[in-house]
């Protein structure tokens, strides 16, 4: 009760954060890669800027899905189907095989693979596409996201974003919104300020993030555009403006407002900007967000003694209590079909993430933490993003959604929170 109240004071700023702009993340899988799948990705033959095997490498290899072999391990490097020798993968105990080629054609890059059954000795995909130079590193995302999805029959997340909120750690912080490639590279800042930036959420298109910024000494909610820059500033009502979250369609926002005494729920029509309130009473409502056929809306309130999630009509009315289990449970994120809710989940001790599948009401209590929040699943559902504090630092991770696998996201040299997972 007291993480949930502290967070409701500060609108959900906790701990400062520190990382410099552009600082990239590194990824440390900490378990899970015993049951991979062993998969060789042969490096690409031909002449380009950038080491396309070796990202489509390191993909599968983070994925937690896969065990990728050594190059060193390697006996031999085809780059193209006539130079495959399956007895040789199959000596090396592989079960699939990447081999390509990336060539320079007209200014661009010609960039082509083909993916084999080690054991059956048969094609299973091949593709080629045309790039230039600047979109090499999105073409190698590309290759995981059709590798994955052939191999494991869900879409894959290689080509995904992710925004979280860093600070330095200065006398005079300042505090930075930040986007990058699911893998941590290409990052880059949307907005920046010497007073806290949290909660940020992305529409369901991926083109447009909402946010929380204290710039003006007060809380606001903004909007903004990634491909101008363009933003726009929707709530600065007296008191909290907190916890925004889209609508499936875009044309709405939830978002958290106690202009009206205590927090309460609120939904903002992004046409008209029209304001509608959605739950009613004395009680500490937040953290929205909608249901995937937009017609709810989850949220965390105190109504019941401690914080448990609810449900209301997207038009207002009655609330419902969806969780049982557990003393505290908050911060719910959907996965895309529905089925689940990630929450931050407490019995007692510490503060963790744990999934609950919607119809059965069961709860699987998936990391260790003693302090893990804002969970985030990823656009397939078989990953979850989080914050975790781990040796006093803050640090993104990840897990399956299954529990098995995880991984920490940490930069060098600062910390971060408030992540969230593009569509």
């Amino acid at each position: 009760m007291r993480l949930f109240i502290q967070k409701l004071m500060m609108l959900f700023c906790l701990a400062a954060v520190s990382l410099w702009a552009r600082a990239e993340l590194s990824i440390e899988i900490t378990g899970g890669v015993e049951s991979a799948t062993p998969i060789a990705v042969v490096p690409f033959g031909g002449s380009a800027p950038l080491d396309v095997s070796a990202i489509v490498n390191a993909d599968l290899g983070h994925s937690g899905y896969f065990r990728t072999l050594p190059q060193q391990d390697m006996l031999s490097k085809p780059t193209s189907e006539a130079e495959v020798n399956y007895r040789t993968w199959q000596a090396l105990g592989q079960e699939y095989l990447v081999v390509g080629q990336v060539v320079p054609d007209g200014g661009q890059y010609a960039t082509q693979f083909e993916l084999f059954t080690v054991y059956k000795g048969q094609k299973m995909l091949a593709y080629r596409m045309q790039v230039p130079g600047t979109d090499l590193r999105r073409a190698a995302h590309r290759i995981s996201d059709l590798i994955f999805e052939k191999i494991t029959g869900k879409k894959g997340v290689f080509g995904t974003r992710i925004a979280y909120v860093t600070s330095n750690g200065g006398a005079k912080r300042n505090y930075r919104l930040q986007v990058a490639d699911a893998d941590g590279y290409n990052s880059f800042t949307i907005a920046s300020s010497n007073e806290p930036l949290m909660s940020p959420t992305w529409s369901y298109d991926g083109k447009k993030i909402a946010y929380v910024s204290f710039e003006s000494k007060r809380a606001a909610i903004y909007i903004q555009t990634l491909a101008t820059g363009q933003r726009q500033r929707v709530s600065g009502s007296p008191g909290i403006n907190g916890a925004p979250a889209f609508s499936p369609d875009g044309s709405k926002l939830a978002l958290t407002l106690s202009k009206d005494g205590s927090p309460n729920i609120y939904v903002l029509s992004l046409g008209d900007m029209s304001l509608r309130r959605v739950t009613q009473g004395n009680f500490i409502d937040t953290e929205p967000t909608f249901t995937p056929d937009g017609a709810h809306i989850v949220f965390t309130s105190d109504r019941g003694g401690k914080p448990q999630l609810y449900r209301v009509s997207a038009q207002g009315g009655a609330a419902t209590r969806i969780t049982f289990k557990g003393s505290y449970n908050a911060r719910a994120s959907f996965s895309s079909d529905g089925r689940k809710i990630a929450m931050v989940h407490s019995n007692g001790r510490g503060f963790q993430i744990a999934v609950m599948d919607v119809g059965s009401g069961s709860v699987d209590v998936l990391t260790e933490g003693a302090l893990d929040e804002s969970p985030s699943f990823a656009p397939n559902g078989s990953m979850l993003l989080y914050a975790a504090k781990q040796g006093g630092r803050e640090t993104l991770a990840t897990v399956s959604a299954d529990g098995k696998v995880r991984q920490k996201l940490a930069f060098d040299g600062g910390e971060v929170r408030d992540p969230s997972w593009s569509p």
